[in-house]
């Protein structure tokens, strides 16, 4: 009978032990309690937006004031493994990258290390002087070189190769405009810019990168996806097929397009980039002062895009600071709403076929904006 007992009890425990193993673990977010409504309301559109374009994870953030108030990861990193997104999982963010890799070009204008005016032959003696015109640093950064963007995907087959590698593929080509007339995306713009940072200071871009930006403000998740490397945290890719099913990316290796689209991040990292942006000792007064200054182009045309971050008014008038980027595997979406000081970060595992980004619906969640609002994804691109 003790036996019996004895034996009742070993398995009552054991069963009890297996049910506590089966608990789903607890949903990884950070929330200030102020805001659980906002919070409530963000959440339900950011789910279904996932819902609706067959997201498999991602994660947000939100800050008000420099405050970090929502951050969550949701859904799945791998659905290979069942590993859940966490606050911490590294995305691909594509053309988000360059915001980085523009603070890094302001750091460096900061401390004397380049000057904005000179031309790319002054560090990149071996880059050809082009007939259209002289480029300068600051045309790199905000994309008014002339520069033509890749016409084949050339920049995504590169394996193993280096940044300066990288501008093998268009040193020798035409320009499409001449510099400063007009300004149009490229890849190349940042890929050159980097080059030139390499050449001005003797030190690789992952070095400067972490010497000047993600050390500084405190970015554990901010690195170059090496596909060659174990990366703590990173996702796995997904894109849609032909038939619109989501399967896992094929290979890229995108280091050689580090400074235009081949970081890793996540939101919370790309928010301290925005607090960055808005306050702070990070950046000189006069630079911040200067950031989002737009441009006077040809014909005096003022520029949709300021070092980096496209600058425009919302349907409600409110001034916003933004960008999204894509590429194979990955998105990424931020945006800065300076007179309340709200910042709004998105990073996911799918790429390009999604439908517009989340960032303005949360941003409305916590200003209160009314039912309908319109998204904005034409002038984040």
């Amino acid at each position: 009978m003790m036996k019996q007992n004895l034996f009742v009890l070993t398995l009552v425990f054991s069963v009890l032990l297996m049910m506590n193993g089966c608990k789903k673990p607890k949903t990884d977010i950070v929330y200030n309690k102020k805001y659980v409504k906002e919070i409530k309301d963000a959440r339900k559109k950011v789910k279904f937006h996932m819902i609706q374009n067959f997201i498999p994870g991602a994660n947000i953030a939100v800050s008000i004031n420099g405050e970090l108030v929502y951050s969550e990861g949701i859904g799945l990193a791998s659905r290979d493994l069942d590993a859940p997104a966490r606050r911490n999982t590294k995305f691909r963010i594509g053309e988000v990258s360059t915001l980085y890799t523009n603070a890094l070009y302001q750091k460096l204008v900061e401390e004397g290390k380049i000057y904005p005016d000179s031309s790319i032959q002054h560090y990149i003696p071996t880059f050809p002087v082009k007939v259209e015109g002289k480029i300068s640093l600051k045309m790199l950064a905000n994309e008014i070189s002339g520069i033509q963007p890749p016409l084949d995907g050339g920049e995504m087959r590169l394996v193993n190769k280096s940044i300066e590698d990288g501008i093998q593929l268009f040193k020798d080509e035409a320009l499409e405009m001449p510099p400063g007339m007009f300004q149009a995306q490229s890849c190349y713009n940042y890929n050159l810019l980097g080059v030139a940072m390499e050449k001005a200071t003797g030190k690789k871009y992952s070095q400067l990168l972490k010497e000047y930006v993600t050390d500084t403000l405190h970015m554990d998740n901010t690195v170059i996806d090496n596909p060659f490397a174990m990366i703590k945290g990173r996702s796995n890719f997904y894109e849609p097929n032909i038939l619109a099913q989501v399967v896992n990316t094929t290979f890229y290796d995108l280091r050689a397009t580090a400074p235009s689209k081949g970081l890793l991040s996540n939101a919370e990292d790309l928010v301290k980039l925005g607090n960055a942006c808005l306050s702070g000792d990070f950046f000189s007064e006069e630079t911040r002062k200067n950031l989002f200054e737009p441009l006077i182009l040809f014909n005096n045309n003022t520029s949709r895009m300021v070092n980096g971050w496209f600058v425009f008014k919302d349907p409600y008038g409110r001034t916003v600071y933004g960008l999204e980027g894509s590429v194979v595997g990955g998105s990424a979406s931020v945006i800065i709403l300076p007179e309340s000081k709200v910042v709004v970060a998105w990073a996911c595992n799918l790429s390009t076929a999604i439908n517009d980004t989340p960032v303005f619906l949360v941003a409305n969640a916590f200003l209160g904006a009314p039912e309908g609002e319109q998204q904005h994804r034409s002038k984040l691109k």
